[in-house]
């Protein structure tokens, strides 16, 4: 593994209406860890969600977990209260960023949060470009990227849906969805 004074940090960015962004983030976590790298993942939307990537992540003494949020906004009933959590975990991202502890850091959900306005992506896009050190890997998911965040990035993968299980009525599978 390179030391960070000789790594060239980057930013991915997964978005798109299919699934998977989550979940390819927090494979390259659990590559990252399995190298060595210190790890932080911040989830804005999933809350009090048990999935079993939280459940592995506890197997690894150098990936710190934090499932926050009020749990899918889509449904919301207090909007003002998701925008007050969303700033708050934001705060914490940029408090994590600043620490210089991580080598990589996964902002699950962000482009949520982005796209109903409750951080502009201009703000998440000047905040890396001015402060993410150079040696620091991010990843930020959710479907929506702003296109600020898209020209910050080094890697967008957009995830498109071809066929999903829940429109042959098949409910979220745990282990495979959570």
């Amino acid at each position: 593994m390179k030391a960070r004074d000789k790594r060239q940090g980057i930013v991915l960015v997964h978005t798109g209406e299919g699934k998977g962004k989550s979940s390819s983030a927090f494979g390259v976590a659990f590559r990252a860890a399995g190298w060595g790298m210190k790890v932080c993942v911040i989830q804005f939307i999933k809350g009090k969600w048990k999935t079993g990537e939280e459940r592995a992540a506890k197997q690894f003494d150098n990936i710190e977990w934090h499932a926050l949020g009020d749990g899918f906004t889509w449904d919301t009933k207090n909007p003002e209260q998701d925008i007050k959590t969303s700033r708050e975990i934001w705060d914490l991202c940029k408090t994590k960023v600043r620490s210089h502890e991580f080598d990589l850091i996964v902002f699950d959900e962000i482009n949520y949060c982005s796209s109903y306005g409750w951080i502009s992506g201009e703000e998440i896009a000047a905040f890396i470009r001015e402060e993410k050190p150079a040696w620091m890997h991010l990843i930020l998911t959710g479907r929506g990227a702003p296109k600020e965040v898209v020209e910050v990035a080094d890697t967008v993968t957009e995830m498109r849906m071809i066929k999903h299980a829940f429109e042959a009525g098949i409910t979220a599978t745990q282990g495979i969805e959570f």
